[in-house]
Parts: C-alpha cells; sequence; structure tokens
C-alpha cells in the first residue's frame, strides 16, 4: 500500500513538474521574471559564442556549446524575428499595472528592445557583414584567440571543434554578402577592400606562425597537459589551420575583392534602398531617442563651438602657439616629443604598463563617487595584430561572469603618434574606470535583476556612461595637469565632432574626404586616427553619435538632482541609482532618475 501511494505521489510531482515545465518554456509563465528569465536564455542559448564570453553555464558543468559557432544564415535570422514577435505578444499578455515596480521597469525595457528588433526587420539585409571594423571574421579570430576557454583537454577538443566549423560560418558570410549585393547592398569600396588585405595578411603566414595555433600551443602548454598530449592536439590545430581554417578565409577574401571591385564608391548609407528611412532607424536604435538627423546635426555643431572655446582659454593661458585654432595646436601638440612615447617595442610596452598605472590610481579614488564597485578585475592589452590597422583607438570586452576573465582594455598601438602622453588619461577613465569597465561589470553582478538587463547594451547609455566617467574623473582630480584636461576636451570635441559627420554622411550625402577634412581640422587629429573614424561611421552608422547624446543627458539628470534635492543630494547616490538598474533607454534611465528624486533621493 506505502509502495502503491508512493508511486502515485511521485506520478503527481512528476505530472505536476512536466506541466511546470511546459508552461516555462512553450506558453506565458505564470511568473513574469521566469519570463525574461526565458527570454534571455533563449536569445543566449542561440549564441555560442556569448555563451562563451559570459560563461553563464561552465559552473554547472555544461561547455558543449564552446565547440559551436554562431549561425549567421538567413533562416537563423528569420527564426529569430518570429521568436521576437512571439516574445512580445507574450510580455503584452501581462498585465503591467499589477507588476512591482522593478518589474514594470524590466517589463518596459523588453518591450523597448523587442519593439526595436521588430523594427529593424524591414532592413535586415542593410548591414555589412564583412567589414574593416567589426566584421565577423575578425570576430571570429577575436573569439578564438581571447574569449575561448582552453584550461584542459575538453575545452582543447572544444577550440579544434571550432577551427573545423570555421568553413561553414565563412561560407554563410560569403551567401550574405551575396544576397546583400542582390538587393543593391554594398558595404563600401574600403571597407570591402581592406577587409580583404586583412584576410590576405591572415593567411600569408606559415600555419605554425598563425597566431591561432600559437596562442592554442601556448595555452597547452599553462593547461598543464602531458607532453604527448600536447603533441597530439597541437598537430591537429596547425593542420586544422592550414586545411580549414586558410581556404575558408581564402574563398571569403576573393568573394570580398571580387565585390570591392565592382563597387567603387564610398558613400553613406543614404545611398541604399530607403536609405534615409534605415538611418532614421539606426539613429534611434542607438541614441534611444527621436531626435532627427538634422536636430543631431546642429546639436553637434553647438557642442563643438562650446568645446573649442573651453580649449582656446587652456592654449592662451599654456602659451601654446595656434590657441585659436584648435586643431592646429592640437596637432602641433600631438607631434610634440615631450608628450611621445618611442617607436618601438619598448615604447609599446611602456604604454600598456602606464595604462596601467593610470587605472590603478583610478580605482583608488573611485570611493569617492561610488559605493558599489564591481569585483571583476581589469586588464590592459594591445590590439591584436590582425586588426590594428583598421580597428578604433580602443576598445573594452567585459568580463566573464564565473571570474574566469577580466575585463580587457584593448589599446590601438599601431601608430605611435596615436597615444601622446596628454590623451591616455582620458581614454583610460573611458574604457576602464570610472567608464566601460565600472559600468559593464557591475551590471554584470546584479543578480537581482532579470539577465537581459544584466547583459543587453544600449549604446546612449553605455558610451554615454564612458563619455560621462571621462568628465567625472577630472572632476574628482584625476587630472591636475592642464595637459590632461586638453586631452579629455579634446575627446569630447571627438564625440561632437561625430554628431555632424556621422549625420553628414549618411543624411547629407557629405563625402568621405569631405568627413575626413572636417575632422582632422577641428580635432587636430592625425590623418591616419582620423580615417579610421571616419571609415568605422560609414560602415556603422548611427553608432557614433549615441556617446554624445547618452553624456549630455546624464548630465542633465545629474544637474536636476542636483538642483532639486538641494543638501539632501549625493553624488554616490545618484551613481548607484544609475548604474544599479543595468543598461536603460534614456527615457526609462530619466524616468527611474526622476522617481528617485521624488522619493528624497534616498
Amino acid at each position: 500500500m506505502r509502495k502503491r501511494t508512493w508511486a502515485i505521489g511521485l506520478g503527481i510531482c512528476l505530472a505536476a513538474s512536466t506541466a511546470v515545465v511546459a508552461n516555462t518554456l512553450w506558453f506565458r509563465p505564470w511568473s513574469i521574471r521566469v519570463f525574461f528569465d526565458r527570454v534571455a536564455y533563449t536569445d543566449l542559448l542561440d549564441s555560442p559564442e556569448m555563451l562563451s564570453s559570459l560563461r553563464l553555464l561552465e559552473p554547472w558543468g555544461l561547455r558543449g556549446h564552446n565547440a559551436r559557432l554562431d549561425d549567421v544564415s538567413d533562416a537563423h535570422a528569420e527564426a529569430g524575428f518570429k521568436q521576437a514577435r512571439a516574445d512580445l505578444d507574450t510580455l503584452l499578455g501581462y498585465d503591467r499595472a499589477k507588476l512591482a515596480e522593478d518589474d514594470q521597469l524590466s517589463y518596459d525595457t523588453l518591450r523597448f528592445q523587442l519593439e526595436q528588433e521588430l523594427a529593424g526587420a524591414r532592413f535586415r539585409y542593410h548591414d555589412y557583414p564583412v567589414n574593416q571594423l567589426q566584421g565577423a571574421q575578425i570576430g571570429l579570430v577575436n573569439l578564438l584567440l581571447y574569449t575561448h576557454p582552453l584550461k584542459d583537454a575538453t575545452d582543447a577538443e572544444h577550440y579544434l571543434a571550432r577551427l573545423a566549423a570555421v568553413p561553414a560560418k565563412l561560407g554563410q558570410l560569403r551567401e550574405a554578402m551575396a544576397e546583400r549585393a542582390r538587393r543593391g547592398i554594398v558595404a563600401p569600396h574600403f571597407a570591402l577592400a581592406k577587409s580583404a588585405e586583412g584576410m590576405r595578411d591572415f593567411t600569408a603566414m606559415p600555419a605554425e606562425r598563425n597566431p591561432l595555433y600559437l596562442v592554442f600551443v601556448e595555452k597547452l602548454q599553462q593547461a598543464g597537459l602531458a607532453e604527448p598530449e600536447r603533441n597530439r592536439l597541437a598537430a591537429a590545430a596547425r593542420d586544422a589551420v592550414e586545411r580549414q581554417v586558410y581556404p575558408a578565409y581564402r574563398a571569403l577574401q576573393a568573394a570580398t575583392e571580387a565585390l570591392a571591385q565592382a563597387h567603387p564608391r564610398d558613400d553613406g548609407v543614404w545611398a541604399l534602398p530607403d536609405g534615409a528611412a534605415y538611418y532614421a532607424y539606426k539613429l534611434k536604435q542607438h541614441t534611444t531617442t527621436q531626435l532627427s538627423p538634422d536636430q543631431v546635426h546642429d546639436l553637434g555643431l553647438r557642442e563643438v563651438g562650446r568645446i573649442q572655446a573651453e580649449m582656446r582659454k587652456i592654449l592662451a593661458e599654456r602659451g601654446e602657439p595656434d590657441a585659436e585654432h584648435v586643431g592646429r595646436a592640437m596637432k602641433r601638440l600631438g607631434d610634440d616629443p615631450r608628450f611621445l612615447y618611442s617607436d618601438d617595442a619598448a615604447g609599446r610596452a611602456q604604454i600598456v604598463a602606464d595604462y596601467k598605472a593610470i587605472l590603478a590610481q583610478a580605482q583608488a579614488a573611485l570611493p569617492q563617487a561610488f559605493d558599489q564597485l564591481p569585483t571583476a578585475a581589469l586588464d590592459v592589452k594591445p590590439v591584436p595584430a590582425m586588426s590594428e590597422k583598421t580597428a578604433p583607438g580602443a576598445y573594452y570586452e567585459s568580463p566573464a561572469t564565473d571570474g574566469s576573465r577580466p575585463g580587457v582594455f584593448f589599446a590601438n598601438l599601431y601608430d605611435i603618434k596615436g597615444s601622446p602622453r596628454w590623451s591616455m588619461r582620458t581614454l583610460a577613465y573611458h574604457e576602464g574606470v570610472p567608464g566601460h569597465h565600472l559600468q559593464s561589470a557591475l551590471a554584470l553582478e546584479q543578480r537581482d535583476l532579470p539577465l537581459f538587463r544584466r547583459t543587453h547594451w544600449y549604446t546612449a547609455y553605455g558610451e554615454g556612461w564612458a563619455l560621462y566617467a571621462e568628465r567625472l574623473a577630472w572632476e574628482m582630480g584625476l587630472e591636475p595637469d592642464p595637459y590632461d584636461q586638453l586631452g579629455r576636451l579634446r575627446d569630447e570635441l571627438f564625440r561632437a565632432v561625430r554628431l555632424v559627420v556621422d549625420t553628414g554622411m549618411h543624411a547629407r550625402r557629405w563625402s568621405r574626404e569631405q568627413a575626413v577634412a572636417y575632422m582632422e581640422e577641428n580635432t587636430g587629429m592625425t590623418r591616419g586616427d582620423t580615417v579610421i573614424e571616419i571609415e568605422r561611421y560609414l560602415v556603422d552608422p548611427g553608432q557614433a553619435c549615441a556617446y554624445k547624446i547618452g553624456m549630455l543627458k546624464l548630465l542633465e539628470l545629474r544637474e536636476r538632482a542636483r538642483g532639486q534635492l538641494g543638501a539632501q543630494f549625493d553624488l554616490r547616490r545618484f551613481h548607484d541609482r544609475v548604474l544599479s538598474s543595468g543598461g536603460l533607454p534614456l527615457d526609462l534611465l530619466e524616468r527611474r532618475i526622476d522617481d528617485w528624486i521624488a522619493a528624497g533621493g534616498a
């Protein structure tokens, strides 16, 4: 009798569990927080490369995703849009008014995210899958070199599996380029030509000298595997690079070169089918505002004038020649030997060491302005050689959630004149602390937030925070030298100029050369850095506009809080309120701060 009762009870429990699982996976979950997690994990499970980056599953012993690459096929993209439509329908089925305040913010954030994704379905072919900046052919190498875990034989076998998967993924990229070309959507000529050049250089070296092989061998030694096993795995990697990776890259290179020869133009997206509507969509996506291209352009012109006036004052006080012409003065300071490192390996190593020292000083000062600080470590590395010719001056990659990989600030050291000493503090604060690393790592560590709010990126929020952080570091006394202040203002000027040239090229039909001339004239940046930047904006429309717009909103909200709260205003609490939310569209961030002000800033 007891056995039968136990069996009946077990059956009831299994049936109930099955019903819960089925409801969670295929229907509207009873709890919206379960739904939030379902959306996040559905997206992440669809991207093995992102899973490798975040390392969410490894603590549970799940590593199979590390053997696979993302699917970039048309069919996969279509399935993604269908999933977004289904997720939005499910979300709208919840009664928002009955949700707790935090859940209402998550509801609104996810709704914005899904609606933006679905709005982009109209422009699904308007991107450039192969480009000189962040094309998949570059991201794939960076994934294997810096993101893929390699601590034991299983990780090594997964690495080999990913090498074997390279031909399929690059084949999908060739198909994607061909489909876009059939629709009249082709990347600018320079983007194709430089991408092909990078791939040609990548495959020109013997396989045993390729970083994909060398880094693999180095990590095998660090993993402590027995020598016979290391030798076997190393030989397999060398063969995979030679027989699978190289032929796939050469085929993609040939297709890219052929497309470049047939497409000699370097136009903005105005030249694409439905180009004006596409640019308006990209501006909204990146800035999370309703600002028109004309409004953004005019804002940029005003900010350029304001910032240059501040710089003229400092230049005149320092007795610098050409103080009235900011571009010429900063150009001269960029060539001044006082501020340059030696153009050799020792000079580049010293730059990395100095960045680390700057960030250590900033880290020690953070408690002045922050109560919450991330636990994840931060490292500084040079941009990989494969992409340094076309990469921006710096970029940041977030840490793994399990603590196995730090956040990394990548500094581009290709042109030694791109790293004058007076520019380094501002760049370090932007990419490291109190900029990207503090914001991104802290968001990942907010365990009480739904996962999608910890991981989703809003350009205006994230880049706006990093630009705000540059100014904040100065306010905290971390740039006492007037030349460092000039470096900060030059970088802010650079972001204001972006508003002008991005809208100029994509909405006002400026040529690439016209945009290069405007940026070089007004900022004094090197010709090489200017070209890299302008070409970046041409392949990623609207993105560069988000920095300044996000920063201005943060400053507006801070001063609103300071003015309304008076003596009750606490800068640390303000920053905690901004950062503890994870990434947000700007209007939702504004609502969050206004609610905090109404509650007395507690």
